[in-house]
Formats: structure tokens, C-alpha cells, sequence
């Protein structure tokens, strides 16, 4: 279980950063006038930062859970 939450962080951390330097390219070619584009970028990389929140909170609870 443990190691799926891991992968599954990894994956979740992975697709939030090329989220990210997809809109930080975007916003460097200047083809957005817009902003539309940027704001779908920002929307996702935030939706991916929630999942990997969330993963590493399970990640922690079920690490830690033996601990009492």
C-alpha cells in the first residue's frame, strides 16, 4: 500500500510540474492574449497540487499509523 502511495505521489508531483513549465512556456511565447489558456493551465497544475497534497496526508497517516 505504502509503495502505491508513493508512486502515485511521484506521478501526481510529475504531472503538476509539467503543468507548470507547459504554462511558463506558454506564457513566454506570448500567444495567449487572452489568458484564457494560462488560466486552464493554472487551474490544472493546482487541481494536480491538491492530489498530491492529499496522496502525501494518506501517505503519512498510513505510515505513522502504527505509531500509538
Amino acid at each position: 500500500m505504502t509503495w502505491l502511495l508513493v508512486i502515485l505521489l511521484v506521478l501526481a508531483a510529475g504531472a503538476t510540474l509539467f503543468v507548470l513549465i507547459k504554462g511558463v512556456i506558454n506564457m513566454a511565447q506570448q500567444k495567449d492574449l487572452t489568458g484564457q489558456r494560462s488560466q486552464e493551465l493554472m487551474r490544472k497544475r493546482v487541481l494536480f497540487q491538491a492530489v498530491a497534497i492529499l496522496i502525501a496526508v494518506v501517505l503519512l497517516l498510513v505510515a505513522g499509523g502504527g505509531r500509538r
